[in-house]
């Protein structure tokens, strides 16, 4: 249970769940109930099924690349930790998620804002590492929750907005970019460490 609800924070942070959430108060606020509900359920899915694929056939893609699984922990550490320091630096909604022209709940919504770069190379790591099939159930399970969680703060993001209001809503993706960078800074380090073990 308690790597459970390590797993389940460490992935659910890695959503960026209330920065996710302001870019989609702005980019739904003409849609209907119904619209918004559709939208919510294709990014919950898009986000699992992404997340299942790169857990479940990582360890191939370091085959085929020839990457080292501590390289790659530097790498997606990287990325993750360079990730949350735009988040704390963001002052505006980014330009790219404005275009409303397309189908939002995939692109953007899910892939990059939900799943990106830094949390895909983390379930890359975990599914390349050697584990139990118990270990691999807890991930899957944690992964399945996180994305039921943020589906769940879309799904009352009208509320939150009316409470926290729009200062309110800049501050908590800075407050989850300081958890996200410190989670990217462990994996680089973890990384470093099984480099110098070799």
């Amino acid at each position: 249970m308690d790597q459970f609800i390590i797993l389940y924070l460490k992935l659910f942070f890695m959503m960026t769940p209330f920065f996710v959430m302001s870019a989609f108060i702005a980019m739904t606020k003409h849609a209907s109930k119904a619209e918004k509900k559709r939208i919510i359920f294709k990014i919950c899915v898009a986000v699992f099924v992404t997340g299942m694929l790169f857990f479940l056939f990582g360890i191939y893609i370091f085959d085929l690349f020839g990457i080292t699984l501590d390289a790659f922990k530097i790498g997606a550490g990287t990325v993750l930790f360079l990730s949350a320091i735009d988040m704390i630096r963001q002052d505006d909604t980014p330009t790219a998620i404005k275009n409303t022209d397309n189908d939002i709940a995939i692109v953007p919504l899910a892939i990059p804002i939900t799943i990106g770069p830094g949390l895909i190379g983390v379930l890359m790591v975990y599914g390349a590492e050697p584990s139990s099939v118990m270990h691999n159930v807890i991930v899957c399970m944690a992964l399945l929750a996180s994305v039921v969680s943020v589906g769940l703060i879309l799904l009352i993001s009208n509320k939150v907005q009316h409470l926290l209001g729009k200062q309110g809503l800049k501050i908590l993706p800075k407050i989850t970019g300081l958890f996200v960078s410190a989670i990217g800074a462990q994996i680089i380090f973890s990384g470093i460490q099984g480099f110098f073990k070799l």
